[in-house]
């Protein structure tokens, strides 16, 4: 008689699997907005043996689809894959780097060609105005363009309640949102990223910026939309409406070093062109000025441009540091050399790129950019594409498949 393999319980299964992670990495679990007696049921229960929750995440994925349609079972798969890896990965098994990355976001990566980053360096002295790309001329006058962008410290506040007022309008109105939706901003220090979205579920999110990071006019616009309006706080609200609410529970859990992260660091990325358009900078332009500050929008555009070209740079630095097993002066050699950064914006990108539960995030940035670029630029409406982004559970293969002609 064959054997039954279905598991009626295996959403449930794959959310007390996830939150025992954090059991291991405080942090692991970025959301839940799930029944909250599970969450405390296993942050009170006994520690977790990692190789026990491997085996634990192939169990589970043998039991796929059982009683679930087909995307649902391939998203749940793909996340119980990446589970698995992080779980070797605690239990202290040897696994690459590049299969690491592989297993966590379904993406293959490779060192980037050099020349990319010396065309890059040719446009963005183009843009600066100098001849020179090759020596400290291009290093100083892209000092001095970055000085005169920076945002007193003083002033960084009543920015990012300008811009997330705008945005939160505008993104209302497109994508629209429930009524109870609300963004709280806070400064923080001392953490390895720039800004970071704390969801707490209910629609409500949490977003901090590092105040130990100079925040910059060119930039801030975008760390507002990837953070809140259209990028995370909006695909959380979304989300959680449109899927938990009918019944996809799966989605209530948000893990770190998944598919998940990927298509939203992806989809963060694109939030403020995916609202704004490619030229949004005559529309930052008139914030700035209505401030009181003066924001040069044409240069910044241009300059954004070129720096484009370098997005790969921090994804090989990563590779070096754990495929290749540089040095980390070497390393941060690199960042200064492409990246054109201070030794301590340099020193920085390396603790997060050294961080044992962040190494291999930077991919999400990278691969998770150029998979939904590609994507969006093949859709016949951005917008609606953008906006299948924040409603729909697709993951990277989703996207592949789409962008391979029938």
């Amino acid at each position: 008689m064959p054997t039954d393999h279905t598991n009626p319980d295996l959403v449930t299964d794959y959310l007390r699997l996830g939150l025992a992670f954090d059991r291991l990495e405080e942090g692991f679990v970025d959301a839940f907005t799930g029944d909250p007696g599970m969450r405390a049921e296993i942050a009170n229960g006994p520690a977790p043996d990692p190789a026990q929750l491997a085996a634990r995440a192939r169990a589970l994925r043998a039991d796929l689809p059982g009683e679930l349609p087909a995307a649902r079972a391939e998203f749940i798969g793909s996340h119980l894959r990446a589970l698995e890896c992080s779980a070797r990965k605690f239990a202290g098994d040897d696994i690459s780097f590049v299969d690491e990355v592989n297993a966590y976001f379904d993406v293959d990566i490779a060192l980037a060609d050099a020349d990319r980053y010396r065309q890059a360096h040719t446009d963005l002295a183009e843009a600066l105005g100098i001849a020179d790309a090759t020596g400290g001329e291009l290093r100083d006058a892209y000092a001095a363009h970055r000085r005169a962008d920076e945002i007193p410290a003083d002033r960084v506040d009543e920015c990012v309640r300008a811009f997330s007022g705008a945005l939160r309008e505008r993104v209302r109105a497109q994508y629209p949102l429930p009524d109870n939706e609300i963004v709280e901003f806070e400064v923080v220090t001392d953490k390895p990223w720039s800004g970071f979205n704390y969801y707490l579920g209910n629609f409500r999110s949490r977003v901090a910026i590092n105040a130990d990071l100079t925040q910059y006019m060119s930039s801030l616009p975008h760390l507002i939309a990837h953070e809140a309006y259209p990028g995370h706080h909006t695909e959380h609200c979304r989300k959680e409406q449109l899927l938990v609410g009918a019944g996809q529970h799966e989605q209530s859990i948000f893990l770190v070093n998944t598919p998940q992260c990927l298509m939203a660091e992806g989809l963060a990325d694109h939030a403020l062109t995916a609202v704004m358009g490619k030229e949004w900078g005559a529309w930052a332009q008139e914030i700035y000025a209505d401030l009181g500050l003066r924001f040069d929008a044409d240069r910044a555009m241009r300059v954004g441009s070129a720096t484009s070209g370098l997005l790969t740079v921090r994804q090989d630095a990563a590779l070096m540091l754990h495929d290749q097993h540089a040095e980390s002066d070497d390393v941060v050699e690199f960042l200064e050399t492409w990246l054109l950064a201070p030794p301590e914006r340099a020193r920085q990108m390396l603790r997060f790129l050294t961080s044992p539960l962040w190494r291999a995030y930077i991919s999400t940035y990278v691969e998770g950019y150029q998979l939904l670029d590609s994507w969006l630029d093949a859709a016949d409406d951005r917008a609606a594409a953008f906006g299948r982004l924040l409603d729909e559970p697709l993951i990277p293969a989703s996207l592949r498949r789409e962008l391979v002609p029938g």
